[in-house]
């Protein structure tokens, strides 16, 4: 990605944006999320509810998943904003997981009121993909 001396951001498709390592999952940020996004099935925070159902422990939010994929345009959100987020979950998140966030420019469309770039975006735990998708972020026009 090339940047301009305003810190505006200047894409071209093919880029690759800068891949985040995030913190490892924690049992408390997940009860935190629970409480901030009002879903408190307890296969998310409760091992015994997760077991019953068949998993080895507590698995992460499949939506703050998706919201850690959308962390790689916050840098970004004073030139513009998210206006069209899809989500493919492909394996699970447990607590102590590290992931990794990062996409590419896929496409770019010129609108009127700006530049509509599509992001492929990705979380991976090791090498292991666990959620992929699409991002549309408007650049606002100058």
């Amino acid at each position: 990605m090339n940047g301009s001396a305003n810190g505006r951001p200047s894409w071209s498709v093919g880029d690759d944006l800068e891949e985040t390592v995030l913190p490892p999952v924690t049992r408390l940020g997940l009860i935190k999320y629970a409480g901030a996004s009002g879903d408190y099935n307890p296969i998310h925070t409760i091992d015994a509810a997760a077991e019953e159902a068949g998993l080895p422990g507590v698995i992460a939010h499949g939506m703050l998943t998706m919201a850690t994929m959308g962390l790689v345009l916050s840098p970004y959100l004073a030139h513009g904003y998210v206006k069209g987020f899809e989500s493919r979950f492909s394996g699970m998140v447990f607590v102590g997981d590290e992931l990794r966030v990062g996409g590419r420019v896929a496409g770019l469309e010129e609108r009127e009121e700006g530049q509509l770039y599509t992001f492929e975006v990705y979380a991976r735990k090791g090498e292991e993909t666990v959620a992929s998708g699409a991002v549309d972020f408007l650049l606002y026009g100058d």
